[in-house]
């Protein structure tokens, strides 16, 4: 659907650059939306999952803190009490470092792993027919618009 119709739009953008802006930041909560919709069920945010996520990239080396919040999408995120609510759920463990007893290692359990493979099966069945209406040609300059526009 045209932007313009679903915003509600009267008054024409500036320019197509402010149209871009508009629309991918609409797209944006867009597809954020629909990823919450995915994991309400689960009990489970943005955060969360893009942290299950990450210690699941690094299975079976354990993370740090640090690490994780340089590594998330959204850097501004509490990462220790993330960390906390999802070692409540048992989807996660921490440890003590042996070489820096300072530090904190945390590891995905494999309920989180169990966790994860239920998720991707309902994003491959509903994200990727959300974004079926591009074919593989189009998907891929997407992409590579979109890492050219964050230079």
């Amino acid at each position: 659907m045209l932007l313009e119709k679903e915003i509600h739009q009267v008054n024409p953008f500036r320019n197509t650059y402010h149209k871009a802006t508009v629309n991918l930041i609409f797209t944006g909560k867009w597809i954020v939306q629909f990823h919450s919709d995915i994991l309400k069920p689960y009990k489970l945010s943005l955060q969360q999952y893009n942290i299950l996520n990450i210690l699941h990239n690094k299975y079976p080396e354990g993370v740090t803190i640090k690490l994780i919040r340089e590594l998330m999408l959204d850097r501004m995120s509490d990462a220790s009490r993330i960390v906390e609510g999802l070692r409540k759920k048992g989807l996660l463990e921490r440890s003590v470092r042996e070489n820096d007893r300072r530090s904190m290692d945390v590891v995905i359990t494999a309920k989180g792993i169990n966790l994860l493979k239920k998720l991707e099966e309902k994003e491959d069945e509903r994200l990727d027919k959300g974004l079926s209406a591009l074919n593989n040609t189009e998907i891929n300059q997407l992409n590579t618009l979109l890492d050219k526009l964050r230079g």
